[in-house]
């Protein structure tokens, strides 16, 4: 049985990522999703891995598995724990001394013209659904300080020795397709595979990830 660590990214939470758990569950795996502690504003980017290292405990055979924002996190939770693997899934990718704040402009990322919330980040994602993330998500991220993390340099000096895949979504309007193939090749020089879904893939296409995330394992 293996453990899959479900890190959300920047003004989410655990809760992203229960339709997927549900997946992962039903077919014999564990899971670990936790509310990194955003409303910290004494939190390092350590703490945040830390933090999900402490909810995985004991448990062997970990796959971490970092959503956007949470890319910064993902690897430094690998060089913390011993992992079988790292998916990166539509995330940042950080270089070593980047900040967070200063990954935009590094990486010539875009802005989208897209101002509804709804439909830069979850156009394909039920309506009920929707409603339901966004206030369990505002609620939990309400008094969110993450200025000291945003600012804080990439601690590690090289990407941590684990197999990584790095997880596109197709259908994804907040980091765009061509964008992110791009940014793939210069920094982890590997191909990205590719599902289909929003920058919130986890919500619309949950069966298609856990497949795709079970499917690793082999």
């Amino acid at each position: 049985m293996t453990t899959f660590a479900l890190i959300h990214g920047g003004g989410g939470s655990s809760y992203d990522w229960h339709l997927v758990e549900d997946e992962l569950r039903a077919r014999g795996h564990d899971t670990v999703a936790i509310d990194l502690p955003v409303s910290d504003p004494a939190a390092t980017l350590w703490d945040y891995a830390d933090a999900v290292v402490k909810a995985t405990g004991d448990r062997s055979d970990l796959v971490v598995v970092a959503h956007s924002w949470g890319g910064f996190v993902g690897p430094l939770v690998c060089e913390r724990a011993k992992a079988r693997a790292l998916v990166m899934l539509t995330a940042m990718i950080p270089a070593p001394g980047e900040a967070p704040d200063d990954w935009w402009e590094r990486t010539g990322y875009s802005s989208s013209e897209i101002e509804d919330e709804i439909e830069l980040f979850m156009h394909d994602v039920p309506r009920d659904l929707t409603e339901a993330v966004l206030a369990h998500d505002k609620a939990v991220s309400e008094g969110m300080n993450m200025d000291r993390a945003g600012r804080e340099p990439w601690p590690l000096a090289a990407w941590p020795d684990v197999p990584t895949r790095y997880l596109l979504c197709r259908d994804d309007r907040f980091f765009p397709p061509a964008f992110v193939r791009g940014l793939v090749r210069d920094r982890l020089g590997i191909t990205p595979d590719e599902v289909p879904g929003s920058h919130m893939a986890m919500l619309s296409h949950p069966r298609e990830l856990a497949d795709y995330l079970v499917s690793i394992l082999t």
